[in-house]
């Protein structure tokens, strides 16, 4: 799209996590503390026009996108064809 060759491109994501309660008891809970994304990319066009493809890259990333802003979450649960209400 940009007209650069880039000759491979990376991208590593991680995230901090925690698990805790009982399922028995009905108290489980998770939450995730971090989550963090390592690119690497290998082209011999100039840093700057790589950095703006990743740049944009970054932007257009759904995953990225969720994690930084909170978006509604519309759940749909069904028991047996039957719509219930989970809370």
């Amino acid at each position: 799209m940009k007209g650069i060759e880039i000759k491979s491109a990376q991208v590593n994501v991680e995230l901090d996590y925690f698990l805790q309660g009982s399922v028995i008891k009905g108290t489980v809970n998770n939450s995730v503390t971090e989550v963090r994304s390592f690119f690497e990319v290998d082209s011999e066009e100039s840093d700057s026009k790589v950095l703006e493809v990743i740049k944009l890259a970054k932007q257009g990333c759904f995953a990225e996108s969720l994690v930084k802003e909170a978006v509604p979450l519309v759940s749909t649960c069904l028991l047996n064809g039957n719509k219930i209400s989970v809370t």
